[in-house]
C-alpha cells in the first residue's frame, strides 16, 4: 500500500516538472501565415447579403413545412460516421478530418449532418414525438477533398430530415420543398433527377447482378472503381471518369430489379411528382454517395437544357439508419443543399440578395458633452424600433451631414453643446432642409409621427415577406 502511494507521488512530481518545462520552453519561431488554409474561406461583408438570403429563405421554408430547428456539434465520435456513412465511401476513406483527442477519444469533424441528427434523435428519445418528426439545421461540414468550384473543405449545408413516415407522399413533399427552396432563391431553370435503389431485399439481388456485369468490364474501370467493385459497387455508377461512365451507361438498372414493395413506392412517388407538375427525370445511374440510402434518391440541378448544369444538393430515404444505430425501426428521408453552390448560382443568374432595412434617421453630434449624451439618445431610439445611423467618431458637423446625405435618411438629429444644456434636439428634414428644435423628452414620439410609423415595428424582428417569391 505505501508503495502505491509513493508511485502516485512520483507521478505527480514528474507531471509538475513536465508542465513547468512546457511553460519555460519558448515557442518555435515560425512565420505567421496571413492567409486561410487551403479549402477554407472568409465570408466577407460584401457577400453576406447572399448568405443572409439563403439563411432566411431556408428558415422560412422550414417553418412553413413544419420543421423544427436543431443544432448538433461539429465534433462527434469518429465511428458515428465510419459505421453509418460506410467504410467504402470516399467521405470515410479520403475526406474525413479525424484525430485523437488528448483524452484518447477518436473524433471527427462532421462530414455531413444526417448521422449526427440521427444520433441526437436516438439519444433524446424523439421517437416518442408525433410523427413525422421534422428537423432542420444549417451550418458547416468538413471534407478533406480537393477544393473545386462551389465546394470547399469547409462548406455549409442547409439540412432537412423527416422521421417516422414511409409513405411516398413524404418523399414527394421533400422533393417539392427542395425545388421550392431553389425557386425562392431566384433559380428558375431547375431540374430534379430521381431514382430508386431499392431496399435490403432487392438491393442484394441487384448488387450481385451489377457485380457480375462490372467484373466483365473490370479492365475498363479506373483504379478507384476497381476498389469500389469489392466494397461498394453502386458507387461505380456515379463515377465521373469518362471510361467508367461508358461502362455505367450499359449497366443493369436498379429500377428494373425492384421488389414489389419498392416498385409500388417508386411508381406512387412519380405519380405525386406528376401531380405537382415538377420538372423531373429518372436517372438510373443516380445512387448518391452514402451507404445508408434506400429506395428514393434524388438530386436538384440548376441550369438550362443547353447550358452548363450545376448540382445544388440532394438526398433520399434512409429507412434503416436509425435501427442500424441502435434505435427503434424508424423510416426517414432528408435532403441537403450546398449553400456555396446555391450562392454561386444566384450570382450567375443575378438573383436578388437580402436587402437589409435602411436607416431613416441619422444622429449627428458636435462637442464632447453632446457626444456623451448622444449614446443615451441612440439607445432610446433603438429601443423604440427606430433604425438610426450615426458616426460618433467624426468631429465636424459637415462631415456627418455628408454621411447622412449618402445614406439617404429622411431626418437628421443634431445635438450640440447648446442643445445638450437645454435638453433639446434639432430635427432637420433632409429633403426640404427645414429645421426645428424639440425637447428631448418628446423626441421619440415626434420622430414616430414624422416617419408616419405610429405602430413602429422593431427592426431587428422584422420578417420580410418578400423573401419568398
Amino acid at each position: 500500500m505505501p508503495k502505491v502511494k509513493k508511485n502516485a507521488i512520483a507521478e505527480k512530481i514528474v507531471s509538475k516538472k513536465a508542465i513547468k518545462k512546457m511553460r519555460i520552453e519558448k515557442p518555435k519561431d515560425e512565420p505567421l501565415v496571413l492567409q486561410t488554409l487551403r479549402g477554407m474561406k472568409d465570408i466577407l461583408p460584401e457577400d453576406q447579403a447572399y448568405w443572409e438570403q439563403v439563411r432566411r429563405v431556408s428558415e422560412r421554408l422550414a417553418r412553413d413545412y413544419g420543421f423544427s430547428r436543431i443544432d448538433v456539434p461539429l465534433l462527434e465520435f469518429a465511428n458515428l460516421f465510419t459505421r453509418n456513412i460506410g467504410g467504402g465511401t470516399d467521405i470515410v476513406e479520403k475526406e474525413m478530418y479525424a484525430f485523437v483527442t488528448r483524452g484518447g477519444d477518436k473524433v471527427a469533424l462532421r462530414p455531413e449532418m444526417t448521422a449526427g441528427i440521427c444520433r441526437s434523435f436516438i439519444q433524446h428519445g424523439m421517437h416518442t414525438l408525433a410523427k413525422p418528426v421534422k428537423l432542420f439545421s444549417i451550418g458547416p461540414v468538413y471534407r478533406y477533398d480537393r477544393p473545386q468550384e462551389g465546394r470547399y473543405r469547409e462548406h455549409y449545408q442547409a439540412n432537412f430530415d423527416a422521421f417516422g413516415e414511409d409513405d411516398p407522399i413524404l418523399d414527394a413533399q421533400i422533393i417539392q420543398m427542395a425545388h421550392r427552396l431553389a425557386h425562392c432563391l431566384g433559380l428558375r431553370a431547375i431540374q430534379i433527377q430521381v431514382n430508386s435503389i431499392g431496399c435490403a431485399v432487392c438491393k442484394k439481388d441487384y448488387n450481385n447482378l451489377l457485380v457480375n456485369y462490372l467484373e466483365s468490364k473490370k479492365t475498363k474501370l479506373c483504379q478507384d472503381c476497381k476498389r469500389r467493385l469489392e466494397i461498394n459497387p453502386l458507387r461505380v455508377l456515379d463515377c465521373k471518369e469518362d471510361k467508367c461512365s461508358q461502362v455505367a451507361a450499359t449497366a443493369p438498372q436498379a429500377v428494373d430489379h425492384l421488389c414489389d414493395d419498392c416498385r409500388v413506392h417508386f411508381k406512387t412517388l412519380l405519380e405525386y411528382l406528376d401531380e405537382l407538375d415538377l420538372p423531373y427525370t429518372i436517372n438510373p445511374r443516380l445512387v448518391r454517395g452514402l451507404d445508408y440510402y434506400t429506395k428514393t434518391v434524388f438530386e436538384i440541378w440548376s441550369g438550362s437544357e443547353e447550358g452548363k448544369k450545376a448540382s445544388l444538393g440532394g438526398g433520399g430515404r434512409y429507412d434503416k439508419l436509425i435501427k442500424m444505430m441502435g434505435g427503434e425501426d424508424t423510416p426517414a428521408i432528408g435532403f441537403a443543399i450546398g449553400v456555396e453552390r446555391m450562392i454561386f448560382e444566384m450570382k450567375r443568374v443575378q438573383a436578388k440578395s437580402y436587402k437589409p432595412m435602411k436607416p431613416r434617421v441619422f444622429l449627428a453630434q458636435l462637442g464632447s458633452l453632446a457626444k456623451k449624451k448622444s449614446l443615451r439618445l441612440f439607445s432610446d431610439l433603438e429601443k423604440n424600433g427606430i433604425l438610426t445611423a450615426e458616426s460618433f467618431g467624426r468631429g465636424s458637423l459637415k462631415s456627418q451631414l455628408k454621411i447622412a446625405n449618402r445614406l439617404g435618411v429622411e431626418l437628421t438629429l443634431i445635438l450640440g453643446q447648446k442643445e445638450t444644456l437645454d435638453g433639446t434636439v434639432i430635427i432637420k428634414n433632409m429633403t426640404t432642409g427645414v429645421q426645428e428644435t424639440v425637447s428631448m423628452e418628446r423626441l421619440v414620439d415626434i420622430i414616430k409621427k414624422k416617419l408616419k410609423t405610429d405602430n413602429v415595428v422593431i427592426y431587428h424582428n422584422h420578417d420580410h415577406d418578400e423573401l419568398i417569391g
